[in-house]
């Protein structure tokens, strides 16, 4: 560990609140009740060891004497605050289950388990990472466990180290391998059962039992500091439009949320664009209106926010992608063909000769800066790095465009001025927020739970997120009926289904209902940093979306 500051000293005395039947690990007894899956029965014959099965609860029995376990854990994808309490949740639970019980950690991302790369977490060591931020206890990775190569030597590595269960705490993605690894352990009869935990700042690992994944809050609380940090930059300055980008690939859910907090004169929610069906241009006509509105008021400054993925929402970019996706998969040879050439021109040239009609009008109209962008290397799971699209720097170019039309018609008089900005990574390893930090401590517990249970092939859930956690229930239910089949690199592949924005929930009708006021007036919210210390509607607040609205 680094040299500490005083805050992250007082982090580490942080006790964080467990909900009360967490309180009573050692007389807990699983309960069984019904599930109702999402998975089509399509996907059956994959999953014969781990299909069907029922959803785990806890309740209070007869004390009784539980054996010794030891246990593996792995850290997956991209960082969320509160990583570490999930581990140290996870250490302490089964330390009271019985205290012979061990923790084994695999270094860096699943990698580490296919090379059998692993430390002993011990609870000296865990003294310097309670309530901290990142993952660097035991590292993190995207290595994909997927190869019959790699799913072998996964089973030795469990096997070789005699693990009664492996958690996975990760994404939708990692979750999912979590599901084929639970499934592949039992078919060759490992004693390793697998145990997922909902992680990743973006939101979209949501369901009836997953309310939210862990670190959502702290990212949102982080992000929506520094866009009200701008917000009064552009009040106070009266000269910029900000247009400031979000992390969210495959959802909006962050920006419904910093949108909630913040109050900026627009933001643009991906799910509700696709179902508009709206083109590049209608978004861009919709910011211009917004703009022009407010240059008519002397108001020639602004803030708005743009989630990640916004471009797979427009329609003419999701066929677009559709079609990059199949040509630059791994079995077709284009991918090393675009590499091989210097000229971002002659690269854009190539693939154009490939596109559809309607995709090639829609690559056509963009910058070449984009268009590159478009076309750089695939990400883990073949598909567009939609990240490294700068989508607010297009809209900042149409806009431009589009002001300079108006202007020139004598129907525009403002001022146009125009910052880009992208809060991503500032928000995936700060220090956990209290509701982060209960939140995972509890996760922790329920997988130590579960894999006393002999559960396999479960992700942890804790619900009742938007109340006291005196009022949390925990338990965990099957990965294989979250399942559904999606394309990925040209081919049909199960997938844990990302949540994307609910344009009938409260939370929506919300942003709707106060969208005009935001837009024509200055009434930015400034949430400031986040509270560790003071009242309860300071310090333990739960996302907004979270929380019934109607109330």
């Amino acid at each position: 560990m680094t040299t500490m500051s005083i805050l992250q000293q007082y982090r580490l005395k942080y006790r964080p609140h467990l909900p009360p039947i967490l309180n009573h690990l050692t007389d807990l007894k699983p309960v069984y009740e019904p599930y109702s899956s999402i998975a089509p029965n399509t996907l059956k014959p994959l999953f014969p060891e781990t299909w069907g099965q029922q959803a785990i609860s806890f309740a209070k029995g007869d004390a009784a004497p539980h054996n010794p376990l030891k246990v593996g854990v792995v850290l997956s994808g991209g960082q969320a605050p509160g990583g570490h309490n999930v581990i140290t949740g996870l250490y302490d639970a089964l330390q009271r289950l019985n205290p012979n019980s061990r923790l084994i950690g695999f270094c860096d991302g699943p990698g580490g388990i296919v090379q059998n790369k692993a430390i002993d977490i011990t609870g000296d060591l865990l003294k310097g990472y309670r309530n901290q931020g990142g993952f660097d206890i035991i590292g993190s990775g995207r290595t994909k466990i997927e190869t019959p190569d790699q799913f072998t030597a996964a089973l030795k590595a469990v096997s070789e180290r005699d693990l009664d269960a492996l958690v996975i705490i990760g994404g939708d993605d990692s979750n999912t391998n979590a599901a084929f690894l639970a499934e592949y352990f039992k078919k060759n009869r490992s004693k390793t059962r697998v145990i997922g935990v909902p992680k990743t700042i973006d939101g979209d690992l949501r369901n009836e039992f997953i309310e939210i994944s862990f670190g959502f809050d702290t990212a949102c609380k982080t992000y929506s500091e520094m866009i009200g940090n701008i917000a009064r930059d552009a009040l106070s300055a009266k000269k910029y439009y900000y247009f400031i980008k979000l992390m969210g690939r495959s959802a909006s859910h962050i920006a419904l949320e910093c949108a909630l907090q913040t109050h900026p004169n627009m933001v643009l929610i991906g799910e509700e664009i696709d179902q508009e069906k709206k083109t590049l241009q209608d978004v861009t006509r919709d910011i211009v209106e917004l703009i022009v509105n407010r240059a008519a008021k002397g108001k020639n400054y602004g803030v708005i926010l743009i989630p990640e993925g916004i471009i797979e929402f427009i329609p003419e970019f999701k066929q677009l992608i559709a079609e990059l996706n199949v040509l630059m998969s791994p079995d077709q040879p284009h991918q090393q063909k675009i590499d091989s050439m210097d000229d971002a021109a002659a690269r854009a040239g190539y693939i154009e000769k490939l596109l559809s009609k309607e995709a090639v009008h829609c690559f056509n109209g963009l910058p070449l800066e984009i268009k590159s962008q478009l076309l750089l290397d695939r990400d883990p799971h073949g598909n567009v790095q939609v990240s490294k699209v700068e989508s607010e720097r297009l809209f900042m170019e149409t806009v431009k465009k589009e002001l300079e039309a108006l202007a020139k018609a004598g129907k525009y008089k403002g001022k146009f001025s125009a910052q880009p900005c992208f809060y991503g990574y500032e928000g995936r390893s700060a220090l956990p927020s209290n509701f982060d930090s209960n939140y995972c401590y509890a996760l922790g517990h329920t997988a130590a739970l579960l894999a006393d249970a002999g559960a396999n092939g479960y992700v942890c859930y804790v619900r009742n997120l938007s109340k006291p956690v005196e009022e949390w229930t925990v338990g965990g239910v099957p990965l294989t009926g979250m399942l559904y089949p999606e394309e990925r690199q040209g081919k049909s592949k199960p997938v844990i289904k990302k949540a994307l924005v609910d344009l009938t929930g409260r939370p929506y009708f919300q942003l709707k209902a106060a969208a005009p006021s935001w837009a024509d007036n200055d009434d930015y919210c400034y949430p400031g940093p986040i509270q560790f210390a003071g009242p309860p509607d300071l310090a333990d607040t739960s996302p907004i979306i979270l929380k019934d609205l109607k109330d």
